[in-house]
């Protein structure tokens, strides 16, 4: 047997010389690179708000549980229930009745947990544990109280800060507090009930004879919204509480800020265990 060789088109080592490039090549090939570079970015994005929408939510349940049996064993050996008074003799007089509570001194260092928040308009179960700073590492455990302004019950403003979106969302619904409603306050020893300023029967909130609104829109810079009377520079005019969140929904434009005024006496936790009445709304 033997093998023929074409002789008209003999084999050759010689590469093939490569197929010269197209003009619209390029054109296709930048456009898949930002195609794909775009859907990177884009699937990054999606992850990052999934990441804050619902991970970070996650996240601080687990830090608002863990806050919330710290503070819970911190305040164990706190008294809950009054001693019976002993029944007045035949002929005695009365006893004298006891004086009102009044707000205990708090001392806290920054990060560390001290009150809980209860709105009842925000949910019957609504309770927040609230720590000391309105830094990022505070606010993505809970609601952080202002350096500096007042504490619970005290005279000045209590304020507070709270994220709207993300990072536990406890602010988020914020914006449906109406005049009137109750804002209560629970520390190691009592009650504090506050009410938002306005009108409960129209709903109106700049009606209130102190001039303060009871919500306000306003620019992130606008810290008069704290101060010691809101709005009114250092001089004090009772005790307030002022909560603090972004405005609108996943945005920091701006702030919404509700403020509320100190409602009676301290209700102390030995008389109410179970808290006042206003914490049932």
């Amino acid at each position: 047997m033997s093998s023929a060789v074409d002789v008209e088109n003999p084999p050759s080592d010689t590469p093939s010389a490569p197929e010269p490039r197209r003009p619209g090549d390029l054109v296709r090939t930048v456009i898949r690179g930002v195609g794909q570079t775009l859907i990177t970015f884009g699937l990054v994005a999606l992850l990052f708000v999934v990441y804050e929408l619902y991970v970070t939510d996650i996240l601080a349940a687990r830090e608002q549980d863990q806050l919330s049996q710290q503070i819970q064993d911190q305040w164990a050996d706190a008294p809950t229930v009054e001693a019976p008074a002993p029944a007045p003799s035949a002929g005695a007089p009365a006893p004298s009745p006891a004086p009102a509570p009044t707000p205990e001194t708090i001392d806290v260092g920054l990060g560390e947990p001290f009150a809980v928040l209860h709105i009842p308009r925000l949910g019957e179960d609504f309770d927040r544990v609230i720590v000391e700073g309105t830094a990022q590492v505070q606010l993505a455990q809970g609601p952080g109280h202002y350096l500096d302004t007042a504490m619970p019950g005290q005279e000045g403003n209590f304020a507070v800060a709270g994220h709207r979106v993300g990072r536990g969302s406890p602010f988020l619904d914020l914006d449906t507090m109406r005049p009137g409603d109750a804002i209560v306050v629970e520390t190691e020893l009592n009650w504090y009930v506050y009410r938002v300023l306005g009108d409960p029967a129209t709903g109106d909130f700049g009606t209130d004879p102190s001039g303060i609104p009871g919500q306000q829109i306003v620019r992130p810079s606008d810290v008069g919204v704290i101060a010691p009377t809101p709005g009114g520079g250092t001089a004090t005019s009772g005790a307030y509480l002022t909560l603090t969140t972004c405005h609108p929904k996943y945005s920091a434009a701006q702030r919404l800020v509700i403020h509320a005024r100190l409602d009676g006496a301290p209700v102390s936790k030995a008389s109410a265990p179970d808290g006042p009445p206003a914490l049932n709304g």
